[in-house]
């Protein structure tokens, strides 16, 4: 790969389902991103595919409100899950979308990946340990992007990464984590460098992954 290529070049949106059975065809390949609604999920996912305005974003939390789906060149795909654990959300619509992911992740036979996005500066909440620990259940491989590293010095933002990955070896969680900041470009190249290893589906993208969580 050229140094400077994007693998993700080229993304676009497809559609936005309501439901699982909305989306397309269950063949070929994907990665799902999902996150606290206010963690910068859609400012990542704008940052990796290299555009300003691929998924929508807010300073409205809980605008993604549905399974968005971007495919790139190549046929596969990028799905945008709903942002969870916004307050002013309505509850019904809410587990709408608890069952609707967790449909999705547990039955998506060409789903290859997660990535969780998590605001560096904050503790792990409840959602993201729980999607930790669901896709250490069923095996699912995850990046977890640390967002928002910008905010924090780079010394803090390293400190910030040793604790969150001592607490996921800690909870018997795995993941890669990547300090990452879309507006500073920190972790991009990185980031997206993961989500390629995940499209792959390669066995060793999966060792390559599997040594990097261990550190």
């Amino acid at each position: 790969m050229a140094v400077g290529s994007n693998p993700l070049q080229g993304a676009a949106f497809v559609l936005a389902a309501h439901r699982p059975d909305q989306l397309p065809p269950d063949t070929g390949a994907e990665v799902a991103f999902a996150g606290r609604s206010n963690a910068g999920k859609s400012s990542a996912l704008n940052a990796l595919a290299g555009q300003t305005a691929l998924a929508r974003t807010s300073k409205t939390p809980g605008r993604t409100q549905q399974l968005v789906v971007f495919t790139l060149p190549d046929g596969r795909r990028l799905v945008d899950l709903p942002g969870y654990g916004y307050a002013k959300v309505p509850p019904a619509l809410r587990d709408h979308w608890k069952q609707a992911i967790d449909h999705y992740l547990r039955h998506r036979q060409s789903l290859r990946g997660l990535v969780l996005i998590a605001d560096i500066r904050h503790a792990l909440t409840t959602f993201d340990g729980q999607m930790l620990a669901f896709c250490a259940a069923i095996e699912l491989p995850c990046v977890l992007l640390l967002s928002k590293a910008d905010k924090l010095s780079r010394a803090q933002a390293l400190a910030r990464k040793r604790e969150v990955d001592a607490e996921i070896r800690k909870s018997g969680w795995r993941a890669a984590t990547i300090a990452f900041s879309a507006p500073a470009g920190t972790g991009v190249a990185e980031a997206r460098a993961a989500v390629a290893a995940l499209l792959a589906g390669s066995e060793n993208a999966a060792k390559q992954m599997d040594a990097d969580w261990r550190g």
